[in-house]
């Protein structure tokens, strides 16, 4: 009887075995896959950006199983990094992540949040290249705000100023409006705050981004430090074909 109960469980051992060698024949094929997934979407991603765009990007596919997500159609989460990228001559630092990626890139990402880190000398070059500041301003990176310097015209006199203002973002444009300002030069004995009334009520330096970015991709939000001003970005009309990666927005006006 013993004999017999022991003959009964070869097979099962038997299977039991084959099971847990397919088990780690799976995972071990999944990450091949991944591997190879991830790096075909390095190469791919980087064809695909428009030809102002360089720089290296790293891919991260989330989630347990390649396989199982290829077979349900869609990754839960792939995430992209490029710590080094040059956009159209600006140094950015780069981080992407989206969610309920469609394996059929005809149809949108489900959701896509993204960080851009750029730094002084970037922010100063987009807001030079935007025509919405004084053609001298010279940003300067903050505690949460940024400080220029700039000229106004007064009768036949040059003044100077420096001013501190915040940044809001706002759809495809980066807003940066003074709240405080001080007159440095120029005014002699002239009482200064009528000028610094002036300079407070212009309207803010508007830096439309919508050119740099693939269309339906807008801002939502900016925070400021004096090491780099970041800016969160937000779609979910994205697609990751070439038209749509290579689409740039539109600025109006």
């Amino acid at each position: 009887m013993a004999r017999t109960k022991r003959r009964g469980l070869v097979p099962l051992i038997i299977v039991g075995v084959l099971a847990v060698l397919l088990v780690v024949a799976y995972f071990l094929v999944d990450g091949g896959l991944r591997a190879f997934a991830q790096d075909t979407a390095e190469k791919e991603i980087t064809k695909s950006m428009p030809a102002s765009v360089t720089g290296d990007v790293n891919v991260t596919i989330g989630g347990t199983s390649v396989i199982a997500q290829f077979i349900a159609g869609s990754f839960d989460q792939v995430e992209l990094t490029a710590p080094s990228l040059t956009v159209d001559g600006v140094p950015a630092s780069v981080h992407v992540v989206a969610r309920d990626v469609s394996t059929n890139t005809a149809k949108a990402i489900g959701s896509l949040t993204a960080t851009l880190d750029i730094d002084q000398a970037a922010l100063n070059q987009l807001v030079q290249a935007s025509g919405t500041a004084p053609a001298d301003a010279v940003m300067t990176l903050g505690d949460k705000v940024v400080t220029y310097t700039g000229t106004v015209k007064l009768f036949e006199f040059n003044v100077g100023y420096s001013a501190t203002a915040t940044a809001t973002a706002a759809g495809d444009t980066l807003n940066i409006a003074p709240t405080e300002a001080t007159v440095t030069s120029g005014v002699g004995d002239i009482d200064a705050t009528p000028l610094v009334n002036l300079i407070l009520q212009q309207a803010p330096i508007s830096v439309c981004v919508a050119g740099y970015l693939p269309e339906g991709v807008e801002l939502n939000g900016v925070d400021i430090s004096p090491e780099r001003a970041r800016v969160t970005l937000e779609s979910s009309t994205l697609m990751l074909t070439r038209q749509s990666l290579t689409t740039l927005g539109t600025c109006s006006g």
